[in-house]
């Protein structure tokens, strides 16, 4: 898949464990687990706005576009 989530980058620099992050915006763990690993096929929009609001950043510091090789 062309897009990239880089939740771990985010809690690293906010020195938070997903456990935290998972409690303070609602999710379980197993949820966020998913989301984290890039194995989510969708978002929803109430949690990318937790997620920003908890982490204090952008959806752009979390998403990131990358295209696939051309072959």
């Amino acid at each position: 898949m062309a897009i990239v989530v880089n939740l771990d980058v985010m809690l690293a620099r906010r020195k938070m464990r997903a456990n935290q992050l998972a409690a303070a915006i609602g999710i379980t763990a197993q949820n966020l687990s998913i989301l984290k690993t890039g194995r989510a096929r969708a978002i929803r929009f109430s949690t990318l706005d937790a997620l920003c609001q908890e982490l204090d950043c952008q959806p752009g510091d979390l998403l990131e576009y990358r295209p696939p090789p051309r072959p």
